[in-house]
């Protein structure tokens, strides 16, 4: 593990996901990894029952984590990996509350799809680490790290101001960047000590197209069940 996210979500962290790819960090985990690979879903648990957490099982074939759940576990991590650099990714704090109630707050992949998913974990157990994962997700980010309390859009915004500045507080100045993705390539780039590409900075996961893509996340994981 070479690069640790300690951003939350709704920060630009998929399109972190995907540019540390493409600049050669190997795979990157990142909640879509969670969602296609259920099997994970017992380490996460174990990170929040506060268990010892098998990391380089759960991070096997991974360089870098980005997004939600890991960056709920950014200390944890960064004591893990010392040698590892951390990104924290960040935004308006209002617009970031905006964002997230309107996107990974409120997903729902619908009645049809959860029916799909209910059958299918009869058999699969792909699928009943997918139902989960899902539900882990409502207990330990929603209920467990924000307190039950994500909808009080002041309690959020300064749950997340909190969780920069303790970010700030705790990793020492040269082994942290605190990066917004509209910053391009640059300061990445010096960040990481590797030279920046000609293509365009990857910019995904926009609002709007948020529910076609999250839902299509679940579909693909349905099929392969």
């Amino acid at each position: 593990m070479q690069i640790i996210g300690a951003g939350y979500g709704r920060t630009g962290t998929k399109s972190l996901q995907l540019a540390l790819e493409q600049l050669g960090f190997g795979k990157c985990y990142h909640m879509e990894e969670l969602f296609r690979n259920p099997q994970g879903v017992v380490h996460w648990k174990d990170a929040m029952a506060g268990k010892p957490v098998a990391w380089e099982e759960l991070f096997a074939g991974y360089r870098a984590v980005v997004d939600f759940p890991g960056a709920m576990y950014w200390r944890e991590l960064a004591d893990h990996y010392p040698d590892a650099k951390v990104i924290l990714t960040v935004r308006d704090a209002q617009k970031w509350h905006e964002s997230a109630m309107r996107t990974i707050y409120g997903f729902d992949p619908g009645p049809k799809m959860k029916l799909q998913l209910l059958g299918k974990a009869v058999v699969s157990r792909k699928a009943r680490n997918l139902l989960r994962v899902l539900m882990l997700n409502e207990k330990s980010l929603w209920k467990k790290y924000f307190s039950d309390r994500f909808a009080d859009r002041d309690y959020a915004v300064d749950r997340f101001r909190k969780h920069v500045a303790e970010v700030q507080a705790t990793i020492p100045a040269n082994r942290l960047l605190v990066y917004e993705a509209g910053q391009g390539w640059d300061p990445l780039c010096e960040f990481l000590g590797v030279p920046a590409p000609a293509a365009p900075f990857p910019r995904t996961n926009l609002r709007a197209d948020f529910g076609v893509w999250a839902k299509g996340i679940v579909a693909d994981v349905l099929r392969t069940a």
